[in-house]
């Protein structure tokens, strides 16, 4: 099978591999980059678990052939901290108990960041259709929404 060069920024640092044809964005990162930040849920981009950001943009990793990220930023939680400092939607999501499981937050901090970057007063409507794409089973949404809303309001 033919493989392609891909380069792109991830999380700030420069990044070559070679994906072969058809990879997506997840296996790439998890299995040839070390990124294990993204999880595998569906495969199928119905849980949102996978999301990255595209040149700002929320993405599902599992979707997202590996080649199109060419020349591309590309973000995923393990690029949110500051050092030891979190970032305010990492810090409030522990504040408000929004990460039962954890096996949605990856996604959930993504899609949150994603509205933050565009818009850092969002009203609660704002933030339930950021996450309107990732599905939790554990925490109702009520303690994620309001940590994005608390996050609004302390961001950096």
């Amino acid at each position: 099978m033919s493989k392609t060069p891909v380069q792109f920024r991830l999380n700030g640092s420069d990044k070559a591999v070679f994906a072969e044809g058809g990879q997506n964005l997840l296996d790439t990162l998890r299995r040839d980059i070390g990124d294990f930040a993204p999880k595998y849920g569906c495969g199928q981009g119905t849980c949102g678990v996978c999301t990255v950001l595209i040149d700002g943009e929320p993405h599902l990793a599992c979707l997202t052939l590996a080649e199109t990220v060419s020349g591309r930023n590309v973000e995923t939680t393990s690029g949110m901290a500051d050092g030891s400092e979190l970032h305010p939607l990492q810090q409030a999501f522990m504040d408000h108990f929004a990460a039962q499981c954890g096996f949605c937050t990856p996604g959930m901090l993504m899609a949150a960041k994603a509205l933050l970057d565009k818009n850092p007063s969002p009203t609660r409507d704002d933030v339930v259709e950021a996450i309107s794409g990732n599905i939790c089973r554990c925490t109702g949404y009520e303690p994620i929404i309001n940590a994005v809303l608390q996050a609004a309001g302390g961001q950096r």
